[in-house]
């Protein structure tokens, strides 16, 4: 039994087609591979808020806070997560591994260069690693 050539030729032009695309991809990202520790070192600090607080011994690093502003009435407003993730990149600058937030404030209000602001402050805190 042979294949029909109709159908011979269109798998013979798929095969091509992949072939080429697969052998020039570029992928292009506006993420620098040299601050790639940078953005994702938020992550490696534990959120500790309201009724969720540490357990065990934990060391107290010191303060500190966060700040997300909104520029432009263009832009997303500020909100308490973004000034959340920067004070925990704060933490993590100190060598904190974990963060408690003791107070978050959206300021509504335009000034000081932003249409909105957030502001967060916390204590940055080393947690002992758990004992196995």
């Amino acid at each position: 039994m042979t294949p029909h050539p109709l159908k011979a030729a269109a798998a013979i032009a798929v095969a091509l087609l992949m072939s080429a695309c697969a052998s020039d991809y570029q992928f292009s990202s506006n993420l620098d591979p040299k601050a790639f520790n940078e953005y994702f070192k938020a992550g490696e600090v534990t959120l500790f808020e309201g009724e969720n607080q540490p357990s065990g011994r934990y060391e107290i690093l010191g303060l500190v806070d966060g700040e997300a502003c909104q520029a432009t009435p263009q832009d997303m407003p500020a909100t308490l997560a973004d000034a959340r993730t920067d004070a925990r990149r704060k933490a993590a600058d100190k060598g904190a591994n974990g963060l408690i937030i003791k107070n978050c404030t959206l300021i509504t209000e335009a000034g000081g260069g932003c249409e909105t602001r957030s502001l967060c402050v916390g204590q940055a805190i080393r947690q002992a690693a758990p004992a196995n």
